[in-house]
């Protein structure tokens, strides 16, 4: 073999390696591109790609038809199929677990358009939190609605609870302990004890939630996220939202 041939083989394999390099980097970049246009993909349900005041008007038009008793008509078959790879709701709800209280119902909404945690109480406990937290940084949700109700009967147990210094059985001290401070803090207050115990504890939750850090707090401080509270009204359904 002559000295130039191998100086020949090699510059006749540089040309493929080179080949070969190109490729891998344009498939990468295909990947990387593909990967890309996967997590921004359309939500599932653009309509709830909303800001949070647009988010609080929405709940509220909802309530107005509830009351009124005239409800959107839902295509619940094509909201299931949608749905089946993943959510994007408009909104979370912290609701008492009160049977005679359905949020779903209750602002009219459809299947994928609120998250909601239910407790009897409506209060934020470490578990609420950081579900509020999941439907904040992972599912976009920019509006958290605390939703108490008139007649409660968790908030009324706790008072009766701590006026006769008798606790509740099982696991339900647990409840007291999480309504006593909202009780606490209205017991001097003129007017109807309940009601003002209901509103209060609304009131502390939402302010227990705003300042929940890291993630909501900042979602908070970054106008991302705001946090409201209401009180749902069992004689007509309708939701009076509180200061």
């Amino acid at each position: 073999m002559c000295e130039m041939c191998p100086q020949h083989a090699r510059r006749l394999f540089e040309p493929s390696r080179r080949s070969f390099i190109f490729a891998a980097s344009a498939i990468g970049l295909l990947l990387a591109n593909g990967a890309v246009a996967k997590e921004r993909k359309s939500p599932p349900k653009p309509q709830n790609v909303l800001s949070p005041d647009a988010a609080l008007k929405r709940l509220k038009d909802g309530n107005e038809r509830y009351v009124e008793g005239v409800a959107k008509r839902h295509d619940f078959r094509h909201e299931r199929e949608a749905l089946t790879g993943g959510q994007n709701p408009y909104a979370a709800i912290l609701s008492c677990a009160d049977s005679r209280i359905a949020p779903e119902y209750a602002f009219d909404s459809g299947r994928g358009d609120l998250f909601v945690c239910r407790v009897a109480g409506n209060f934020a406990n470490d578990d609420t939190v950081a579900s509020m937290e999941y439907a904040v940084a992972v599912l976009n949700a920019p509006l958290i609605l605390v939703l108490g109700h008139d007649r409660c009967g968790a908030v009324d147990a706790t008072i009766k609870s701590l006026k006769d210094d008798k606790p509740l059985p099982g696991h339900m001290p647990s409840l007291v302990t999480a309504i006593a401070p909202a009780v606490k803090a209205v017991s001097q207050q003129t007017g109807d004890a309940l009601d003002n115990a209901i509103r209060q504890n609304v009131v502390d939750n939402v302010a227990k939630l705003k300042g929940a850090t890291p993630i909501l707090s900042a979602a908070v401080d970054q106008n991302k996220l705001k946090v409201v509270g209401g009180i749902y009204r069992l004689k007509d359904g309708e939701v009076e939202m509180v200061a």
